[in-house]
């Protein structure tokens, strides 16, 4: 994995409306021509998986619904380490978050996990049970479809101050 430079990944339940965005984001980032040092992952719900995919990438990006609270389809760009938190004490899995797995990655793999990491939340306006993205929610994963392809093809240089 030496040769990664930017993992990208998507998380949520895509089997809860718009919760499915990130998956959403990495199926569109899937069809485009990104450079060869990008590593696209659905992380899904697992957030050990986001720990061991980010592994050796310099730049980390993650992509997550977030709760409807405010306006549908609002994105919100937010640095990793200010979203990291430490797990609960607990033997069960399905505690261990996305944010959890930036916290455990920095202390377990040190410089062998990313340096830069960016987090992409959008406004989810549902989450019921149900395949498909809102078309507020759709709109916005485009757009960070884009942002995520600008950030590639720039070759992620320097930091993301």
């Amino acid at each position: 994995m030496a040769d990664i430079k930017l993992a990208v990944i998507g998380c949520g339940n895509t089997n809860r409306s718009d919760d499915g965005v990130g998956p959403r984001i990495i199926a569109l980032l899937r069809t485009l021509d990104l450079p060869s040092n990008t590593k696209l992952f659905d992380g899904g719900t697992d957030g050990m998986g986001v720990m061991y995919q980010a592994k050796g990438a310099s730049h980390l990006i993650i992509v997550d619904a977030r709760a409807p609270e405010a306006e549908p389809g609002a994105i919100y760009e937010v640095p990793g380490e200010i979203l990291e938190a430490q797990p609960p004490q607990s033997l069960n899995l399905h505690d261990f978050r996305w944010d959890h797995a930036l916290y455990a990655g920095k202390k377990i793999y040190g410089d062998a996990f990313p340096k830069f990491v960016k987090v992409f939340l959008i406004e989810a306006k549902k989450t019921d049970l149900g395949l498909d993205l809102t078309p507020e929610v759709e709109a916005a994963a485009r757009k960070v479809v884009d942002q995520i392809a600008l950030l590639a093809d720039a070759g992620i240089a320097g930091s993301w101050a």
